[in-house]
C-alpha cells in the first residue's frame, strides 16, 4: 500500500475517532424552568400589516373619518367591517373570516410598539432585538437555549425569508456558534409543486459528493468516508485556531446536510396527506396554495421535532391601493393560517406549539390620499396562540384612533422576553459571553407579560 493510501486510512481512522467523541451543539438541553411551549411557528407578515384594518377595532376612527387629525393627514376609517367572534366576543375584521373562527384561541397584543418606523431597522429589531448592530436572531437564541429534538433536521428553519430588510441577518446566529443559525428553505406555489430537490433525493447516492468537480456517483459509505476525512481536517485546524466560527459552522453544516438527505425529502413530501387536509390549508387553490404549503410544512416540521419555524409572506406595505392589496394579502393567508391552527389542535399540538403572527410595525390611522396608510411603529397589533398563552384575550390597547399604544404596552424586548419565558427560558439568564460582556436577546431591557400566560 502506498504512502498516500496509508495517509488516507490514517486520517479516516482519526476522523471516526474524533467524530465519535463529539457531541452535536444541537443536542437537546433542559430549559431554565418548566416550559409551556416546546416549539415556535412564526407567521411573519413582512411590510407592516394595518392593525386598524385587521385586529384593532376602532369605532371612533369611523366617526372621525375625513376630519383633520393631529397629524399631517385626515383620519381614515377602515373600509372593512369588524364583527365579534367566539365566546370571548373578540372583534376581528371581515378580512380574516377563517382565522376569526379561532378567536377563542387568539391572544391579541394590541399594545405593540418598537423603535423605528423604517422597514429594515424595524424588521431586524423584530428578529434580533437590535437594529444598530448585528445580533443573533430570535430563532438562533431559541436553538442555543434548547437545542433540537431531531438531529437529522435543522433545529431552526426559515421558509421564504426576504432578501431585503436585513436578509440573512434575520435568521443568522451572529456571535453565537454557526450551528444555531437558521436554514433557509424556498417553497414555491402550485406551479412548482412537482419540482425535485436534486441534492436531497431520498434513496439516491449523492451524484457528486462534496466536490462537484468529480463527475461520478459515489455510494453513501464513500460519501461518509469523504465527510469523515474533511471533518478530521477541519477539527485539526480548529484545534490549532482554538476558536474559528467558520470552521465550526462548516463541520456541523456538512454533518447536518448528510443526515438531511434522508430526513428532509420525507418531511417535505405531502403526497400522503389526505385530500381533506390539503383542502383545510387551501392547497391547490389559486389564492392560498403558496402560503398553504408553507403552513402544512410548518406542521410537518413541528411534528418532526424542529424547534423554530418561520414562514415569510409579504409585502404588506400598502401606502396606496390598500383596498385591493391588503384584501389580497389576507385572502392568501387567512385560510392557511386557520388550517394550521385547526390541524395543530386536532393533533393535540397547539397546546405546546407557540404560534406568532405579525410584522415589523403597523400602519397609520390617517391617510393623505385615502387609498393607503403610512408606517406606524408607535402602536400596532401582533397575536399569539397556543403554547401556554390565554386564548380569547385582548391584551393592551392603542388610543381611540389606533395611533399609539397607551395600555398594556409591549415593546419588542418584552415580546422577546415573553416568548422565551413560554419556552422555559429566562431572558436574563440566556446569555453568551462576547466582546467582554454577557450578551442576551433583550439587551438590558424586557419584561415578561405575565397577564397573557394561561
Amino acid at each position: 500500500m502506498g504512502s498516500a493510501g496509508f495517509g488516507y486510512l490514517a486520517f479516516a481512522g482519526l476522523a471516526a475517532a474524533v467524530n465519535a467523541s463529539q457531541t452535536s451543539p444541537l443536542t437537546g438541553r433542559k430549559p431554565h424552568f418548566a416550559p409551556r411551549a416546546k416549539r415556535v411557528i412564526f407567521l411573519c407578515m413582512r411590510g407592516g400589516p394595518s392593525h386598524v384594518d385587521t385586529f384593532d377595532y376602532k369605532p371612533r376612527l369611523k366617526q372621525s373619518h375625513g376630519k383633520p387629525s393631529n397629524y399631517s393627514s385626515p383620519w381614515c376609517a377602515s373600509p372593512w367591517r369588524f364583527n365579534q367572534h367566539g365566546d370571548s366576543g373578540m372583534w376581528i375584521s371581515e378580512l380574516f373570516p377563517n382565522v376569526a373562527r379561532h378567536a377563542d384561541d387568539l391572544c391579541l397584543l394590541n399594545g405593540m410598539h418598537c423603535d423605528q418606523p423604517a422597514h429594515a431597522q424595524a424588521f431586524i429589531q423584530m428578529h434580533t432585538g437590535n437594529f444598530q448592530s448585528v445580533r443573533p436572531s430570535l430563532g438562533a437564541w431559541t436553538l442555543y437555549g434548547l437545542g433540537s429534538e431531531n438531529q437529522n433536521l435543522p433545529g431552526f428553519i426559515s421558509i421564504n425569508p426576504p432578501t431585503a430588510t436585513g436578509g440573512a441577518q434575520n435568521y443568522g446566529s451572529s456571535f453565537l456558534p454557526a450551528a444555531f443559525q437558521g436554514t433557509k428553505f424556498t417553497i414555491q406555489d402550485s406551479s412548482q409543486r412537482n419540482r425535485r430537490i436534486d441534492q436531497l433525493r431520498r434513496g439516491e447516492a449523492n451524484p457528486h459528493g462534496i466536490n462537484n468537480a468529480v463527475n461520478q456517483r459515489i455510494t453513501r459509505s464513500e460519501q461518509r468516508e469523504q465527510l469523515d476525512l474533511i471533518s478530521a481536517l477541519n477539527r485539526e485546524k480548529l484545534g490549532r485556531d482554538q476558536h474559528n466560527p467558520l470552521v465550526e459552522g462548516a463541520i456541523e453544516s456538512f454533518e447536518l446536510a448528510f443526515r438531511m438527505q434522508d430526513a428532509v425529502p420525507g418531511v417535505m413530501d405531502i403526497t400522503g396527506e389526505s385530500e381533506e387536509t390539503l383542502k383545510l390549508y387551501g392547497i391547490n387553490e389559486d389564492k392560498t396554495d403558496g402560503f398553504g404549503r408553507q403552513c402544512l410544512l410548518a406542521r410537518r416540521f413541528a411534528e418532526a421535532g424542529v424547534r423554530f419555524i418561520e414562514l415569510g409572506h409579504g409585502s404588506w406595505d400598502q401606502h396606496s391601493n390598500i383596498q385591493t392589496a391588503l384584501a389580497d394579502n389576507c385572502a392568501e393567508t387567512d385560510k392557511p393560517i386557520a388550517g394550521l391552527l385547526a390541524d395543530l389542535k386536532r393533533r393535540d399540538l397547539l397546546k405546546d406549539t407557540l404560534i406568532l403572527w405579525g410584522g415589523e410595525f403597523g400602519r397609520t390611522p390617517y391617510s393623505d390620499s385615502g387609498t393607503g396608510r403610512d408606517h406606524n411603529h408607535k402602536g400596532y397589533t401582533m397575536w399569539m396562540a397556543g403554547g401556554g398563552v390565554k386564548g380569547g384575550l385582548q391584551y393592551g390597547r392603542t388610543d381611540d384612533h389606533g395611533y399609539e399604544a397607551i395600555e398594556g404596552k409591549m415593546h419588542i424586548h418584552d415580546w422577546h422576553a415573553t416568548i422565551l419565558h413560554l419556552l422555559g427560558l429566562d431572558h436574563e439568564q440566556l446569555t453568551y459571553r462576547y466582546a467582554g460582556r454577557d450578551m442576551r436577546l433583550t439587551d438590558v431591557a424586557g419584561s415578561v407579560a405575565t397577564d397573557i400566560l394561561a
